[in-house]
């Protein structure tokens, strides 16, 4: 009976141990994903704006492109939008664009109930399926992304801030000239 009862200890390792390395060796491997850093080449995309035109990054080389990643329930991407529209209207005529890319999955529902009560003349994108939020590794809201006219990232900010502040114009329109 001791001999029977050791020889089911020894398979019962013998066959947890097998399905260990078995079940080891056969998990998907991913690859991390890479994320936007300053520096580098901005991520290309498209995305939907809230008139149903597809906007490109790739198609605004050339011209500094301010990406901002917001949330319509988010109280500090609400509070920064009057500034980002005042930047808006400082840049007008300069080689720049102003990108406001939602993350809500209810975002075709959410934003033009906002955009009413509170517009904005700087196009408004859709990333209902998050995939722009993650290829920037945008976890915190408001982020936001200064891509200059040669494509690479040049600066990151997370939170909001004043961008109508006369020292954030002033390096827009800086980056404008290039």
């Amino acid at each position: 009976m001791r001999r029977m009862s050791l020889i089911m200890v020894a398979l019962i390792l013998v066959g947890g141990s097998l399905y260990l390395v078995s079940a080891s060796s056969s998990r998907p491997t991913y690859e991390p994903v890479k994320v936007a850093v300053l520096g580098d080449a901005a991520p290309d995309f498209e995305l939907e704006d809230t008139a149903g035109n597809k906007v490109s990054l790739a198609e605004l080389r050339g011209k500094v492109v301010l990406v901002n990643f917001w949330a319509a329930w988010c109280p500090p991407c609400r509070a920064e939008m009057p500034s980002m529209e005042k930047l808006n209207e400082a840049m007008a005529g300069e080689d720049f664009i102003m990108l406001a890319i939602n993350v809500e999955e209810d975002g075709r529902t959410s934003v033009p109930v906002f955009l009413n009560k509170t517009p904005h003349t700087f196009p408004v994108l859709y990333d209902d399926q998050g995939v722009v939020q993650e290829l920037y590794g945008v976890y915190k809201l408001p982020e936001s992304f200064v891509i200059r006219k040669d494509g690479i990232i040049d600066d990151k900010v997370i939170g909001a801030i004043d961008w109508a502040h006369p020292e954030t114009i002033a390096y827009f329109k800086g980056l404008a000239k290039g």
